[in-house]
């Protein structure tokens, strides 16, 4: 399983998946941090976006993701403030900039993003920008990938890790993993030849009967990952249970903001009444971020769902598996991965 969505990406367009010998198939994991916000954190953007007075800002991938009563898309269509910004801190400038208004930047992502959000949140506080605050929707790779082996339908017997997400953290937090559930990991990049080597690394420990964690990305992750990062992210963040859309509730598997900085709170500042989510039946995102399913698995795919009229998430983000696959041109056959 390779678990980031850019990998994904990779894999698919090149063709590399389909390329593979008999015997070894790629299992496409949760790791587009866009398609597993929850549906309630999506219906609260919306909610809020709406309101008057607010300017709401986000990444682009974020406003055409559904809810279940639209997309911020569509509250922008209806005269809603909301923006698209290139960094948190543009969404701090902003509120810095009309303090007579309420800023929100929607705060989503892996260990990645964490420390840049983290830091717009420490702007803030220093500038003293009381009008600012984030909806803050960050999960963790390590426990998502201890529930993928834990599931009882589990097939993975090998993990190519992201190279993103450790070059930040290090690598301290996989190696449990590789011991306790004696599978063989690969911190890989995101080129093509980056993954083959890490393909190639992880097949050549299953033949040899080992489980270790070993690095591929060697040019950008270092052991310790980046200090000052995991710094700022222990600062304003702390750890917490997290929902994941079409997966479930993984403990330990998100960040809140640490109540030093609850002001900054967007979902407590605005109290959006908790509704109950309504997802689209015929979107099988769920089975697919698990990787039980192949987008083209879906009656869906290409025909009501695509990236013009996306169903669900994984057909909107640019790290999205069904995006991938729709991008690659691969045909709408149903033929399942079992």
């Amino acid at each position: 399983m390779e678990v980031c969505g850019g990998q994904t990406h990779t894999l698919v367009r090149q063709g590399i998946d389909e390329v593979l010998p008999a015997g070894l198939r790629m299992i496409h994991g949760p790791g587009c941090p866009v398609c597993v916000t929850p549906l309630e954190t999506i219906d609260q953007a919306v909610a809020i976006a709406g309101r008057p007075g607010v300017i709401f800002t986000s990444y682009g991938d974020m406003l055409r993701v559904p809810g279940s009563r639209g997309d911020l898309l569509g509250v922008k269509a209806r005269g809603g403030d909301v923006r698209v910004v290139y960094s948190p801190r543009d969404a701090v400038a902003i509120a810095r900039a009309h303090p007579e208004r309420e800023v929100v930047f929607f705060a989503v992502g892996f260990e990645t993003t964490a420390p840049a959000n983290a830091m717009a949140v420490l702007a803030a506080h220093e500038a003293g920008a009381a009008n600012f605050s984030v909806l803050a929707s960050h999960v963790r790779v390590p426990p998502a990938i201890t529930a993928i082996l834990d599931a009882p339908d589990n097939q993975v017997q090998g993990v190519l890790a992201a190279g993103h997400v450790c070059a930040v953290m290090g690598l301290a937090e996989y190696e449990p993993l590789v011991a306790k559930y004696r599978v063989p990991m690969v911190v890989t990049g995101f080129e093509p030849l980056d993954l083959l080597e890490g393909i190639l690394m992880v097949v050549r420990q299953l033949e040899e009967g080992r489980a270790e964690l070993e690095n591929q990305y060697v040019r950008a992750v270092r052991r310790g990952g980046n200090k000052a990062a995991q710094q700022a992210i222990s600062t304003v963040f702390e750890i917490d249970s997290h929902h994941w859309r079409g997966v479930g509730t993984i403990p330990d598997s998100g960040l809140r903001l640490a109540p030093r900085f609850a002001r900054f709170d967007a979902a407590r500042r605005f109290a959006v009444p908790a509704g109950a989510p309504t997802e689209n039946t015929a979107c099988r995102a769920g089975e697919i971020l698990r990787g039980t399913a192949l987008p083209t698995d879906c009656a869906a795919y290409a025909t009501d769902c695509t990236p013009r009229t996306p169903l669900g998430a994984p057909m909107v983000s640019a790290e999205g598996t069904c995006a991938a696959f729709y991008a690659a041109g691969r045909p709408a056959h149903r033929v399942s991965i079992s």
